[in-house]
Protein backbone atom coordinates (compact mmCIF):
# COMPACT_ATOMS: atom_id res chain seq x y z
CA UNK A 1 0.00 0.00 0.00
CA UNK A 2 1.05 3.61 -0.47
CA UNK A 3 3.08 5.11 2.31
CA UNK A 4 0.92 7.77 3.91
CA UNK A 5 3.82 10.12 4.57
CA UNK A 6 2.81 12.93 2.24
CA UNK A 7 1.91 16.25 3.85
CA UNK A 8 -1.32 17.89 2.73
CA UNK A 9 -0.33 21.01 0.81
CA UNK A 10 -2.80 20.78 -2.08
CA UNK A 11 -6.62 20.88 -2.02
CA UNK A 12 -8.50 17.61 -2.26
CA UNK A 13 -10.10 18.19 -5.66
CA UNK A 14 -10.07 16.23 -8.86
CA UNK A 15 -7.42 17.48 -11.33
CA UNK A 16 -9.00 19.73 -13.94
CA UNK A 17 -11.92 20.82 -11.73
CA UNK A 18 -12.53 24.02 -9.83
CA UNK A 19 -13.70 23.89 -6.22
CA UNK A 20 -17.01 25.60 -5.64
CA UNK A 21 -20.22 25.38 -3.65
CA UNK A 22 -22.01 22.11 -3.21
CA UNK A 23 -20.88 18.63 -2.14
CA UNK A 24 -17.29 17.60 -2.78
CA UNK A 25 -16.74 15.16 -5.67
CA UNK A 26 -16.70 11.50 -4.73
CA UNK A 27 -13.06 10.53 -5.31
CA UNK A 28 -13.19 7.24 -3.41
CA UNK A 29 -16.28 5.26 -4.48
CA UNK A 30 -14.76 2.01 -3.18
CA UNK A 31 -14.55 3.35 0.36
CA UNK A 32 -17.10 4.88 2.66
CA UNK A 33 -16.71 8.60 3.42
CA UNK A 34 -15.72 7.63 6.96
CA UNK A 35 -12.95 5.30 5.76
CA UNK A 36 -11.57 7.89 3.35
CA UNK A 37 -11.72 10.62 6.00
CA UNK A 38 -10.01 8.41 8.57
CA UNK A 39 -7.04 7.69 6.30
CA UNK A 40 -6.78 11.35 5.33
CA UNK A 41 -6.88 12.41 8.98
CA UNK A 42 -4.09 10.00 9.91
CA UNK A 43 -1.92 11.34 7.12
CA UNK A 44 -2.50 14.91 8.19
CA UNK A 45 -1.78 14.06 11.82
CA UNK A 46 1.44 12.14 11.35
CA UNK A 47 3.07 13.72 8.31
CA UNK A 48 4.22 16.93 10.02
CA UNK A 49 6.12 14.78 12.53
CA UNK A 50 7.50 12.35 9.94
CA UNK A 51 8.76 15.08 7.66
CA UNK A 52 9.73 17.27 10.60
CA UNK A 53 12.02 14.55 11.92
CA UNK A 54 13.54 13.98 8.50
CA UNK A 55 14.12 17.69 7.91
CA UNK A 56 15.54 18.20 11.38
CA UNK A 57 17.98 15.34 10.86
CA UNK A 58 18.99 16.68 7.46
CA UNK A 59 19.45 20.19 8.83
CA UNK A 60 21.67 18.92 11.65
CA UNK A 61 23.76 16.89 9.22
CA UNK A 62 24.21 19.86 6.90
CA UNK A 63 25.13 22.25 9.71
CA UNK A 64 27.74 19.85 11.07
CA UNK A 65 29.07 18.94 7.64
CA UNK A 66 29.20 22.32 5.95
CA UNK A 67 30.58 24.36 8.86
CA UNK A 68 33.56 23.87 11.20
CA UNK A 69 31.13 22.73 13.93
CA UNK A 70 31.34 19.11 12.77
CA UNK A 71 35.12 19.17 12.63
CA UNK A 72 35.18 20.51 16.17
CA UNK A 73 32.88 17.72 17.30
CA UNK A 74 35.11 15.03 15.76
CA UNK A 75 38.19 16.55 17.39
CA UNK A 76 36.53 16.85 20.80
CA UNK A 77 35.24 13.29 20.81
CA UNK A 78 38.54 11.96 19.53
CA UNK A 79 40.40 13.74 22.32
CA UNK A 80 38.06 12.22 24.90
CA UNK A 81 38.85 8.77 23.52
CA UNK A 82 42.61 9.21 23.48
CA UNK A 83 43.27 11.46 20.50
CA UNK A 84 44.38 8.77 18.04
CA UNK A 85 43.37 8.60 14.37
CA UNK A 86 41.10 5.62 15.06
CA UNK A 87 39.54 7.41 18.03
CA UNK A 88 38.63 10.38 15.86
CA UNK A 89 37.17 8.21 13.11
CA UNK A 90 35.19 5.84 15.33
CA UNK A 91 34.25 8.43 17.93
CA UNK A 92 33.25 10.99 15.33
CA UNK A 93 31.14 8.49 13.38
CA UNK A 94 29.42 7.28 16.55
CA UNK A 95 28.76 10.86 17.68
CA UNK A 96 27.13 11.75 14.36
CA UNK A 97 24.89 8.69 14.49
CA UNK A 98 23.90 9.26 18.13
CA UNK A 99 23.18 12.96 17.68
CA UNK A 100 21.00 12.27 14.67
CA UNK A 101 19.14 9.55 16.54
CA UNK A 102 18.56 11.76 19.58
CA UNK A 103 17.27 14.62 17.44
CA UNK A 104 14.82 12.42 15.55
CA UNK A 105 13.67 10.46 18.59
CA UNK A 106 10.94 12.89 19.78
CA UNK A 107 9.51 13.05 16.26
CA UNK A 108 9.42 9.25 16.02
CA UNK A 109 7.78 9.00 19.43
CA UNK A 110 5.10 11.47 18.39
CA UNK A 111 4.40 9.49 15.20
CA UNK A 112 3.99 6.44 17.38
CA UNK A 113 1.48 8.27 19.58
CA UNK A 114 -0.52 9.34 16.53
CA UNK A 115 -0.57 5.84 15.05
CA UNK A 116 -1.56 4.36 18.40
CA UNK A 117 -4.54 6.73 18.47
CA UNK A 118 -5.69 5.11 15.22
CA UNK A 119 -5.28 1.58 16.56
CA UNK A 120 -2.18 0.72 14.54
CA UNK A 121 0.20 0.18 17.48
CA UNK A 122 0.07 -2.81 19.81
CA UNK A 123 3.58 -2.57 21.24
CA UNK A 124 4.32 -0.91 24.59
CA UNK A 125 6.85 1.85 25.07
CA UNK A 126 9.38 -0.58 26.53
CA UNK A 127 9.26 -2.73 23.41
CA UNK A 128 9.52 0.33 21.21
CA UNK A 129 12.60 1.46 23.15
CA UNK A 130 14.21 -1.96 22.75
CA UNK A 131 13.59 -1.87 18.99
CA UNK A 132 15.07 1.63 18.85
CA UNK A 133 18.21 0.44 20.60
CA UNK A 134 18.41 -2.56 18.28
CA UNK A 135 18.16 -0.29 15.26
CA UNK A 136 20.83 1.99 16.68
CA UNK A 137 23.14 -0.97 17.32
CA UNK A 138 22.67 -2.21 13.75
CA UNK A 139 23.38 1.25 12.37
CA UNK A 140 26.56 1.57 14.41
CA UNK A 141 27.57 -1.95 13.39
CA UNK A 142 27.41 -0.89 9.75
CA UNK A 143 28.65 2.70 10.00
CA UNK A 144 31.73 2.25 12.20
CA UNK A 145 33.51 -0.38 10.07
CA UNK A 146 32.55 1.60 6.95
CA UNK A 147 34.09 4.75 8.43
CA UNK A 148 37.32 2.92 9.29
CA UNK A 149 37.51 1.45 5.81
CA UNK A 150 36.83 4.82 4.22
CA UNK A 151 39.64 6.59 6.06
CA UNK A 152 42.01 3.70 5.52
CA UNK A 153 41.50 4.32 1.79
CA UNK A 154 41.65 8.11 1.95
CA UNK A 155 44.82 7.79 4.02
CA UNK A 156 46.47 5.99 1.10
CA UNK A 157 45.35 8.65 -1.38
CA UNK A 158 43.33 11.71 -0.43
CA UNK A 159 42.16 12.16 -4.06
CA UNK A 160 42.35 8.70 -5.61
CA UNK A 161 40.55 6.71 -2.92
CA UNK A 162 37.12 6.66 -4.47
CA UNK A 163 37.42 4.03 -7.28
CA UNK A 164 38.25 1.32 -4.75
CA UNK A 165 35.64 2.66 -2.31
CA UNK A 166 33.01 2.65 -5.08
CA UNK A 167 33.67 -1.02 -5.83
CA UNK A 168 33.55 -1.91 -2.12
CA UNK A 169 30.28 0.02 -1.67
CA UNK A 170 28.69 -1.87 -4.57
CA UNK A 171 29.77 -5.22 -3.11
CA UNK A 172 28.43 -4.27 0.32
CA UNK A 173 25.02 -3.37 -1.12
CA UNK A 174 24.84 -6.75 -2.85
CA UNK A 175 25.95 -8.61 0.28
CA UNK A 176 23.43 -6.82 2.49
CA UNK A 177 20.62 -7.60 0.04
CA UNK A 178 21.45 -11.30 0.31
CA UNK A 179 22.01 -11.29 4.09
CA UNK A 180 19.08 -9.05 5.06
CA UNK A 181 16.50 -11.84 5.52
CA UNK A 182 19.01 -14.00 7.40
CA UNK A 183 20.66 -11.42 9.66
CA UNK A 184 18.62 -8.21 9.92
CA UNK A 185 14.98 -9.33 9.71
CA UNK A 186 15.30 -11.77 12.66
CA UNK A 187 16.54 -8.90 14.87
CA UNK A 188 13.09 -7.30 14.77
CA UNK A 189 10.70 -10.20 14.20
CA UNK A 190 10.32 -13.84 15.07
CA UNK A 191 9.47 -16.15 12.21
CA UNK A 192 7.75 -19.50 12.45
CA UNK A 193 6.93 -21.93 9.65
CA UNK A 194 3.35 -21.71 8.46
CA UNK A 195 1.53 -24.88 9.55
CA UNK A 196 0.58 -27.39 6.90
CA UNK A 197 -2.88 -26.70 5.60
CA UNK A 198 -4.91 -25.40 2.66
CA UNK A 199 -3.43 -21.90 2.75
CA UNK A 200 0.19 -23.00 2.84
CA UNK A 201 -0.49 -25.47 0.03
CA UNK A 202 -2.22 -22.76 -1.98
CA UNK A 203 0.69 -20.34 -1.57
CA UNK A 204 3.25 -22.97 -2.57
CA UNK A 205 1.08 -23.96 -5.55
CA UNK A 206 0.85 -20.31 -6.54
CA UNK A 207 4.64 -20.01 -6.50
CA UNK A 208 4.99 -23.25 -8.45
CA UNK A 209 2.51 -22.06 -11.05
CA UNK A 210 4.56 -18.90 -11.34
CA UNK A 211 7.78 -20.95 -11.71
CA UNK A 212 9.24 -19.26 -8.63
CA UNK A 213 11.23 -21.41 -6.22
CA UNK A 214 10.75 -20.52 -2.57
CA UNK A 215 12.56 -22.11 0.32
CA UNK A 216 9.76 -21.89 2.88
CA UNK A 217 6.59 -20.10 3.95
CA UNK A 218 6.96 -18.20 7.23
CA UNK A 219 4.70 -16.24 9.57
CA UNK A 220 6.08 -13.04 11.15
CA UNK A 221 4.86 -12.06 14.62
CA UNK A 222 3.95 -8.53 13.49
CA UNK A 223 0.96 -8.40 15.85
CA UNK A 224 3.20 -7.66 18.82
CA UNK A 225 3.93 -4.28 17.20
CA UNK A 226 1.08 -3.38 14.88
CA UNK A 227 -2.35 -4.20 13.50
CA UNK A 228 -1.23 -3.38 9.94
CA UNK A 229 -1.45 -6.09 7.28
CA UNK A 230 1.36 -7.13 4.97
CA UNK A 231 3.25 -9.97 3.31
CA UNK A 232 6.38 -10.12 1.23
CA UNK A 233 8.82 -12.42 -0.53
CA UNK A 234 12.39 -11.80 0.61
CA UNK A 235 15.82 -13.15 -0.13
CA UNK A 236 17.76 -14.18 -3.19
CA UNK A 237 18.35 -17.71 -4.43
CA UNK A 238 18.53 -20.16 -1.55
CA UNK A 239 17.35 -17.57 1.00
CA UNK A 240 14.06 -16.79 -0.75
CA UNK A 241 10.91 -17.26 1.34
CA UNK A 242 7.32 -16.11 1.49
CA UNK A 243 6.61 -14.18 4.69
CA UNK A 244 3.10 -13.28 5.85
CA UNK A 245 2.25 -11.09 8.82
CA UNK A 246 0.20 -12.94 11.40
CA UNK A 247 -2.17 -9.96 11.32
CA UNK A 248 -2.88 -10.64 7.64
CA UNK A 249 -3.65 -14.29 8.29
CA UNK A 250 -6.18 -13.45 11.02
CA UNK A 251 -7.86 -10.49 9.29
CA UNK A 252 -7.99 -11.44 5.60
CA UNK A 253 -9.69 -14.20 3.68
CA UNK A 254 -7.35 -16.92 2.37
CA UNK A 255 -7.95 -15.85 -1.24
CA UNK A 256 -6.98 -12.29 -0.34
CA UNK A 257 -3.76 -13.58 1.22
CA UNK A 258 -3.07 -15.36 -2.07
CA UNK A 259 -3.56 -12.12 -3.98
CA UNK A 260 -1.10 -10.30 -1.70
CA UNK A 261 1.46 -13.08 -2.22
CA UNK A 262 0.80 -13.11 -5.98
CA UNK A 263 1.76 -9.43 -6.03
CA UNK A 264 4.95 -10.20 -4.12
CA UNK A 265 5.77 -13.08 -6.45
CA UNK A 266 5.55 -10.54 -9.26
CA UNK A 267 8.59 -8.82 -7.79
CA UNK A 268 10.47 -12.12 -7.94
CA UNK A 269 9.23 -13.01 -11.41
CA UNK A 270 10.37 -9.67 -12.80
CA UNK A 271 13.63 -9.92 -10.83
CA UNK A 272 12.85 -6.72 -8.97
CA UNK A 273 14.96 -7.71 -5.97
CA UNK A 274 17.93 -8.68 -8.13
CA UNK A 275 17.48 -5.64 -10.36
CA UNK A 276 17.07 -3.40 -7.33
CA UNK A 277 20.24 -4.86 -5.85
CA UNK A 278 22.18 -4.21 -9.07
CA UNK A 279 20.79 -0.68 -9.37
CA UNK A 280 21.43 -0.06 -5.68
CA UNK A 281 25.00 -1.24 -6.05
CA UNK A 282 25.47 0.96 -9.13
CA UNK A 283 23.89 3.91 -7.33
CA UNK A 284 26.17 3.41 -4.34
CA UNK A 285 29.20 3.36 -6.63
CA UNK A 286 28.07 6.53 -8.41
CA UNK A 287 27.39 8.25 -5.09
CA UNK A 288 30.90 7.39 -3.90
CA UNK A 289 32.33 8.78 -7.14
CA UNK A 290 30.39 12.02 -6.60
CA UNK A 291 31.71 12.17 -3.04
CA UNK A 292 35.21 11.70 -4.39
CA UNK A 293 34.81 14.69 -6.69
CA UNK A 294 33.19 16.95 -4.09
CA UNK A 295 35.62 16.16 -1.29
CA UNK A 296 38.53 17.02 -3.56
CA UNK A 297 37.21 20.60 -3.81
CA UNK A 298 39.29 22.62 -1.38
CA UNK A 299 36.77 25.45 -0.72
CA UNK A 300 34.25 22.83 0.46
CA UNK A 301 36.85 21.19 2.70
CA UNK A 302 37.84 24.55 4.13
CA UNK A 303 34.23 25.40 4.89
CA UNK A 304 33.95 22.10 6.77
CA UNK A 305 37.13 22.75 8.75
CA UNK A 306 39.07 19.85 7.22
CA UNK A 307 42.40 19.81 5.41
CA UNK A 308 41.66 16.93 3.03
CA UNK A 309 39.46 13.88 2.54
CA UNK A 310 42.00 11.93 4.59
CA UNK A 311 41.45 14.20 7.59
CA UNK A 312 38.97 12.54 10.02
CA UNK A 313 37.49 16.00 10.53
CA UNK A 314 35.99 15.62 7.03
CA UNK A 315 33.69 12.88 8.35
CA UNK A 316 30.72 15.25 8.94
CA UNK A 317 31.19 16.56 5.40
CA UNK A 318 30.94 13.02 4.01
CA UNK A 319 27.77 12.49 6.06
CA UNK A 320 26.21 15.76 4.89
CA UNK A 321 26.93 15.13 1.21
CA UNK A 322 25.61 11.57 1.46
CA UNK A 323 22.38 12.78 3.09
CA UNK A 324 21.97 15.49 0.47
CA UNK A 325 22.43 13.02 -2.40
CA UNK A 326 19.84 10.71 -0.84
CA UNK A 327 17.34 13.53 -0.40
CA UNK A 328 17.71 14.86 -3.94
CA UNK A 329 17.34 11.42 -5.52
CA UNK A 330 14.40 10.41 -3.32
CA UNK A 331 11.61 11.43 -5.74
CA UNK A 332 13.28 9.52 -8.58
CA UNK A 333 13.52 6.42 -6.41
CA UNK A 334 9.86 6.80 -5.42
CA UNK A 335 8.78 7.11 -9.07
CA UNK A 336 10.71 3.98 -10.00
CA UNK A 337 9.17 2.14 -7.05
CA UNK A 338 5.62 3.09 -8.09
CA UNK A 339 6.21 1.71 -11.57
CA UNK A 340 7.58 -1.52 -10.14
CA UNK A 341 4.62 -1.89 -7.77
CA UNK A 342 2.11 -1.27 -10.57
CA UNK A 343 3.81 -3.97 -12.63
CA UNK A 344 3.61 -6.38 -9.69
CA UNK A 345 -0.11 -5.63 -9.44
CA UNK A 346 -0.55 -6.56 -13.10
CA UNK A 347 1.42 -9.74 -12.50
CA UNK A 348 -0.89 -10.69 -9.63
CA UNK A 349 -3.91 -10.23 -11.88
CA UNK A 350 -2.32 -12.25 -14.68
CA UNK A 351 -1.33 -15.03 -12.30
CA UNK A 352 -4.73 -15.31 -10.59
CA UNK A 353 -7.21 -13.99 -13.19
CA UNK A 354 -9.16 -12.63 -10.24
CA UNK A 355 -9.68 -8.85 -10.34
CA UNK A 356 -12.68 -9.09 -8.02
CA UNK A 357 -10.66 -10.52 -5.15
CA UNK A 358 -7.73 -8.27 -5.99
CA UNK A 359 -9.97 -5.26 -5.47
CA UNK A 360 -11.31 -6.77 -2.25
CA UNK A 361 -7.75 -7.28 -1.07
CA UNK A 362 -6.82 -3.67 -1.83
CA UNK A 363 -9.86 -2.43 0.08
CA UNK A 364 -9.03 -4.56 3.08
CA UNK A 365 -5.39 -3.49 3.19
CA UNK A 366 -6.26 0.18 2.81
CA UNK A 367 -8.88 0.12 5.57
CA UNK A 368 -6.85 -2.02 7.99
CA UNK A 369 -3.70 0.06 7.46
CA UNK A 370 -5.70 3.34 7.67
CA UNK A 371 -4.23 4.47 4.36
CA UNK A 372 -5.07 7.75 2.68
CA UNK A 373 -6.71 6.16 -0.33
CA UNK A 374 -6.46 9.27 -2.52
CA UNK A 375 -3.58 11.51 -1.31
CA UNK A 376 -2.69 14.83 -2.97
CA UNK A 377 -1.09 14.08 -6.30
CA UNK A 378 1.93 16.34 -5.86
CA UNK A 379 2.95 14.67 -2.63
CA UNK A 380 2.24 11.22 -4.03
CA UNK A 381 4.70 12.04 -6.81
CA UNK A 382 7.33 13.27 -4.36
CA UNK A 383 7.14 10.63 -1.64
CA UNK A 384 4.87 7.65 -2.30
CA UNK A 385 6.57 4.35 -3.09
CA UNK A 386 3.27 2.69 -4.10
CA UNK A 387 0.33 3.89 -6.20
CA UNK A 388 -2.64 5.00 -4.12
CA UNK A 389 -5.39 2.50 -3.35
CA UNK A 390 -7.83 4.23 -5.71
CA UNK A 391 -5.32 4.06 -8.56
CA UNK A 392 -4.59 0.39 -7.92
CA UNK A 393 -8.28 -0.47 -7.84
CA UNK A 394 -8.94 1.54 -11.01
CA UNK A 395 -6.11 -0.31 -12.76
CA UNK A 396 -7.59 -3.65 -11.67
CA UNK A 397 -10.99 -2.67 -13.05
CA UNK A 398 -9.50 -1.75 -16.41
CA UNK A 399 -7.36 -4.92 -16.58
CA UNK A 400 -8.37 -7.59 -19.08
CA UNK A 401 -6.85 -11.09 -19.36
CA UNK A 402 -4.71 -11.86 -22.36
CA UNK A 403 -6.50 -13.53 -25.31
CA UNK A 404 -6.99 -17.23 -24.71
CA UNK A 405 -7.13 -16.93 -20.93
CA UNK A 406 -10.36 -17.58 -19.10
CA UNK A 407 -11.92 -15.84 -16.13
CA UNK A 408 -11.05 -15.90 -12.43
CA UNK A 409 -8.70 -18.51 -11.07
CA UNK A 410 -9.86 -21.21 -8.70
CA UNK A 411 -11.38 -19.94 -5.46
CA UNK A 412 -10.01 -21.29 -2.22
CA UNK A 413 -12.23 -22.37 0.62
CA UNK A 414 -12.82 -19.81 3.38
CA UNK A 415 -11.23 -19.98 6.78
Amino acid sequence: MADDLTPDVTPDVTPGTTPGPGPAPDLTPDFTPEQAARGRALRRAQVPWVLGGALAGLALTLVLGLTPAGAGLVTAVGDLLGGSWAAEVLGGAAALVLLGQLLRLPFAARVRVVRARYGLVTQGWAGWAVDTVRGLALTLGLVLPAALGLYALTGRSATGWWPVAAAVAALLVAALSFLHPLVIEPVFNRFTPMPDGPLRSALLALAERDAVTVREVLVADASRRTTALNAYVSGLGSTRRIVAYDTLLTAAEPREVELVVAHELGHVKHRDVATGTVLGAFGAAVAVAVLGLLTAWQPLLSAAGAQSAADPRSLPLFAALTALIGTLTGPLQAAASRRIEARADRHALELTDDPVQFIAMQRRLAVANVSDVDPPRLLELLFATHPSATRRIAAARSWRPAPGRSGPGPQRPGR
